[in-house]
């Protein structure tokens, strides 16, 4: 038996089990599909997210954040938004006396950076190649696998995404909907070198967004409607190259930069928000818990915090030396997880989620009133400093 037993090693997952192991306790992490390994002659991914400085702080004291950064990362340290360029907001690590604002890392990479850290870690099985046929809730959690074997554990964690087998093992109901809009993730390669800024801009049929990354690649999101996506992912790439000049912004080729296209995927946008995180002896986490428009890169960054979140409650149970890890208090444990990590992270993740419908709502239309407030709100950002400060702060995690 094991003290936790995880159900999906991706992002979130790894690092949980990472700061689990960390603390003594037995884990196992069940997942099915390890990522391929990293091969520096490989062009990017298409799944890229931007971690924020408080994750990376996560992510260095769990070990992984070397393991990641030997690999590759994109610093940034400029952040644009705007509607038209009349009216635009420009944020700047500078401004808060930061080297910069955060990294653009390949999803994949993340991932195997904790396994990379997993690997030191004795007290941690990750079982691979299985796929989880059936779970048993009771006084523990029993998992049975596609190949016969059954792990028992006193605590399932749900860190298997949007689609959680233990949420609904769990019976955990959820709340949210799909967007009216998808978005398209396009990889392109810069002819020269760009500045280490991303910038989003706000048009009535969806923003319209730049990430740079390692070397000269790119990643640009779209936003607009499934059909009107599903148009454009169909065009040749000299096709797709000309659509993209005549929708994106004049910054993308500023000085003359011109691009090729690489890659291109369409992804659904969706807002789900488990009614519990904790029951029974179940807890979810990440994606499993919630998913959120992703306009703003919070997504994985929502996930690290629970993890961190989640790590300060389990801390304050974990094992002595001379003690078996297993004989942490069921009933004790799980007050602790409702009161200090389901109560904060639900009411923060709700915000958090609330505010990035709003903000769409805000910039993704042109009805002029709404259109004459938004430009308002730019200019005054732009204008007053202290206040720009602190909503970057609160971006990147420091607040």
């Amino acid at each position: 038996m094991v003290d936790f037993c995880i159900n999906g090693g991706g992002m979130v997952g790894a690092a949980l089990a990472l700061g689990l192991a960390k603390q003594q306790f037995k884990v196992a992490v069940i997942e099915p599909y390890l990522p391929a390994p990293f091969n520096p002659e490989d062009g990017p991914d298409l799944r890229v997210s931007a971690i924020s400085e408080a994750s990376v702080t996560l992510l260095k004291a769990l070990g992984a954040w070397e393991h990641i950064a030997a690999m590759r990362v994109k610093p940034y340290t400029g952040l644009s938004v705007w509607d038209d360029p009349a009216h635009r907001t420009d944020f700047t690590a500078q401004s808060i006396d930061m080297p910069q604002l955060g990294f653009f890392v390949e999803n994949r990479l993340l991932q195997l950076g904790c396994h990379q850290a997993l690997k030191q870690c004795d007290n941690v099985e990750l079982i691979t190649g299985q796929m989880v046929q059936d779970i048993q809730l009771a006084n523990t959690a029993k998992v049975n696998l596609s190949n016969g074997e059954t792990i028992e554990a006193k605590w399932l964690v749900g860190a298997d995404g949007a689609n959680s087998q233990v949420r609904k093992a769990a019976g955990i109901g959820t709340t949210g909907w799909q967007y009216a809009q998808q978005a398209m993730g396009i990889t392109v390669k810069m002819e020269n070198a760009v500045e280490p800024v991303t910038w989003q801009q706000f048009t009535s049929s969806g923003p319209k967004a730049f990430l740079p990354m390692f070397d000269n690649y790119a990643s640009l999101v779209w936003y607009d409607s499934p059909d009107e996506l599903k148009r454009i992912k169909s065009l040749k790439a000299s096709q797709l190259e000309s659509e993209i000049l005549k929708t994106f912004p004049d910054e993308l080729t500023e000085n003359g930069n011109r691009f090729s296209v690489i890659d291109k995927a369409i992804f659904p946008l969706t807002r789900s928000h488990a009614n519990q995180y904790v029951k029974g002896r179940c807890v979810l986490v990440g994606d499993a818990a919630h998913t959120i428009n992703p306009l703003a890169g919070q997504g994985v960054n929502l996930g690290f915090k629970d993890v961190e979140t989640f790590l300060s409650v389990s801390s304050e149970f974990k094992p002595n030396n001379n003690e078996s890890s297993l004989s942490i208090d069921a009933q004790a444990f799980s007050q602790r997880l409702i009161s200090n990590y389901e109560r904060p992270r639900k009411r923060d993740n709700l915000v958090m989620m609330t505010a990035m419908d709003g903000f769409y709502t805000l910039f993704s239309n042109d009805v002029a009133p709404i259109k004459w407030i938004r430009n308002q709100l730019l200019s005054v950002a732009q204008r007053i400093e202290p206040a720009k400060q602190e909503v970057l702060k609160y971006a990147i995690g420091l607040r």
